[in-house]
């Protein structure tokens, strides 16, 4: 299971020269002018991971499978998108789709490239997409409260249910608070996430800085970082340009002009990892001669549902999992050894799987 992310943000910010390099691909046209955009462009790259590497090396595996994340390029949003303004409908559409918002807020000077708000303040143009989410999200609430907590007056208990849950998020909407702040009981999540609220996702923001900032971040990245911190949300520094270039090298030669720059690997592991953070992803493997595959769940899942994102029978008909921790596999110098060792170990339908684990299925057909 990989997981998918939405690149948002306002006009020429960087959003599709960011996507082209992540997904190194000229797919995402990036022009000076608003909406270059018009359709989501969809991209998939493979999660890097260097302990697939030494998993196959000692399994001597014919193949390496990474999972996968992918990133949605979503056309540019400015003033009024509530409201269908500019391609506002089509944009709020589209990030209902994602599992996470990568804001990407422009933290550099240009004078070849027009800002949409006449000048370069990160601050304010994450304002103006939260606060268009949020409208978003309100106007969306008030059509379903009138119709639901007119059934709850007639004594329908799941329609006083569901307008209780939905009033908790339009009061924090009309106080100017995003949905994500509400408290939810875990009985409450999965309705909770059904009412599919922009602001309810997860918020990555992503600075993106000129080349010479692209190590350290400058003033307006670390004003960024500042309102992350106090959202509980995450941030990356990034210079979208040296990602467009780095793209285009052969593999060989990325990492010396990364070190050229001082950066010592490349946004998109950075970008990724946050991403891991933001959803409490977690990542195991499936291990043998023909191929190391990785596979991403979320962090509390338990065996069979693990099983399951290999495929839907493993789920319906798990017995057992037998697992081994990655630094034992490692250690052991491979499966027998491990067994050999005691480290392999038979797991039920009760267990949490944990990162890096090694896993093998027994399912009923």
């Amino acid at each position: 299971m990989g997981f998918k992310c939405g690149i948002v943000g306002l006009p020429n910010v960087g959003k599709s020269t960011l996507f082209n390099a992540l997904t190194q691909t000229a797919a995402a046209q990036a022009a000076n002018y608003p909406f270059c955009t018009i359709e989501p462009n969809v991209g998939e790259v493979a999660v890097p991971d260097p302990r697939q590497d030494e998993l196959a090396k000692i399994a001597g595996s014919k193949e390496i499978i990474p999972t996968r994340i992918t990133f949605v390029d979503i056309a540019g949003l400015v003033r009024g998108a509530s409201k269908g303004e500019g391609l506002g409908n089509q944009f709020l559409a589209n990030i209902r789709e994602v599992d996470a918002i990568i804001q990407v807020l422009r933290c550099f000077e240009d004078g070849d490239v027009t800002h949409v708000e006449g000048g370069v303040d990160p601050l304010r143009d994450a304002e103006i997409i939260e606060t268009e989410l949020m409208l978003a999200d309100l106007e969306s609430l008030e059509k379903r409260l009138v119709r639901l907590e007119k059934r709850g007056q007639t004594g329908d208990k799941e329609a006083r249910y569901l307008s209780g849950l939905m009033r908790k998020a339009a009061n924090l909407l009309e106080e100017g608070k995003p949905a994500r702040l509400a408290e939810i009981s875990p009985e409450e999540e999965k309705d909770w996430k059904a009412l599919n609220l922009l602001t309810t996702k997860p918020v990555l923001y992503v600075c993106n800085v000129d080349e010479d900032s692209a190590a350290s971040g400058n003033a307006w990245s670390a004003r960024v970082e500042e309102m992350a911190r106090a959202q509980g949300a995450g941030t990356v520094i990034i210079s979208a340009a040296i990602e467009e270039e780095v793209a285009q090298l052969p593999e060989d030669e990325q990492a010396e002009f990364l070190e050229s720059l001082g950066l010592h690997e490349a946004g998109l592991d950075r970008l990724i990892r946050a991403g891991y953070e933001l959803l409490d992803l977690i990542t195991y493997f499936t291990v043998g001669p023909k191929e190391t595959r990785a596979w991403t769940v979320r962090r509390g899942t338990k065996a069979p549902a693990a099983a399951g994102v290999i495929h839907t029978d493993f789920e319906k008909g798990f017995i057992r999992a037998e697992v081994i921790a990655y630094d034992d596999y490692i250690a052991c110098n491979g499966e027998a050894g491990a067994r050999d060792a005691g480290k392999m170990r038979l797991e039920g339908k009760d267990y949490v799987v944990r990162d890096g684990d090694v896993m093998h299925f027994r399912f009923a057909n």
